[in-house]
Order: C-alpha cells, then sequence, then structure tokens
C-alpha cells in the first residue's frame, strides 16, 4: 500500500463524572483490535473541532458541547502504509448516552478507570491518556 501524504485523525478524550474514560474496541485498521478513544479522519473543508464533534457523534452518539486540545500523536508505520497525524481532544460538556453506533467499525465501547484500563491501548491514544493522567491531580 502506497500513500502520498500523512492522514490527519481526530479524537476525544471523554471522562465521566466517576473519572473513566470512554474507550472503543476498533474491529478496522488502523489498528484494528485495539483499544481507542472515538475519532476518526478529517474530512476535506471540515476543521479540526467540526471532525472531532461530528465522529464522536457518529460513532458513539455523544453530544460534545465544546473541545479543547490536548495533544498530538503519530503514528507512522511504512510498513502498513501508514502515516498519521492525530489531534486529540478534551471533550467538555458531554450530552447523552454512550453506545455503539457503528457495530461493523467498533466491537464494543466501555467505560474504565485511567488506572485501569484493557489492552492493548493503540498506539495514538497512549499520548492522550497520559496527558490525561497527568491533569488528573489537578480541575479537568
Amino acid at each position: 500500500m502506497s500513500i502520498s501524504s500523512p492522514r490527519i485523525g481526530v479524537g476525544a478524550v471523554i471522562l465521566n463524572p466517576e473519572r473513566q474514560v470512554l474507550l472503543v474496541l476498533r474491529k478496522k485498521h488502523p489498528e484494528a483490535g485495539t483499544w481507542s478513544i472515538p475519532g476518526g479522519k478529517l474530512e476535506l473543508y471540515e476543521s479540526l473541532e467540526q471532525a472531532v464533534l461530528r465522529e464522536v457523534n457518529e460513532e458513539v452518539g455523544l453530544d460534545l458541547k465544546r473541545v479543547a486540545m490536548l495533544c498530538t500523536a503519530e503514528t507512522i508505520r511504512p510498513d502498513n502504509g501508514e502515516h498519521w497525524i492525530s489531534i486529540i481532544y478534551k471533550a467538555e460538556g458531554v450530552q447523552g448516552t454512550a453506545r455503539n453506533l457503528e457495530p461493523e467499525a467498533i466491537g464494543g465501547i466501555g467505560w474504565f478507570p485511567l488506572n485501569d484500563l484493557p489492552e492493548p491501548i493503540a498506539c495514538f491514544t497512549k499520548p492522550a491518556l497520559e496527558r490525561c493522567a497527568q491533569l488528573s491531580s489537578g480541575p479537568y
């Protein structure tokens, strides 16, 4: 597989009032079989914020009223034809009940304590969860 340029992805760290993070089990590549934050691909002429709001709503049915950039992640795997740059946000003003709206792409969803996460975790999700853990000692 050959790519001509890096692709851009977005994702959101969503915490519930018990400070558990919402993760989805990926069924499709990249990183099928791993747990990740909800998110997806940036579409042409779409802002990063619009993309993360749309992707979270499409995947798990949550409406995010605000997002703030948390960190970035980069995945480079030439052997798989992958080069992704991911912009990751923290969610604020979350409304709705999380549910799997894309069963063809998501094998399951769950809320997990930051100190008891399922394995394996998607590589682009790791920096987001590490950053979230750093911030967990203070207000989030």
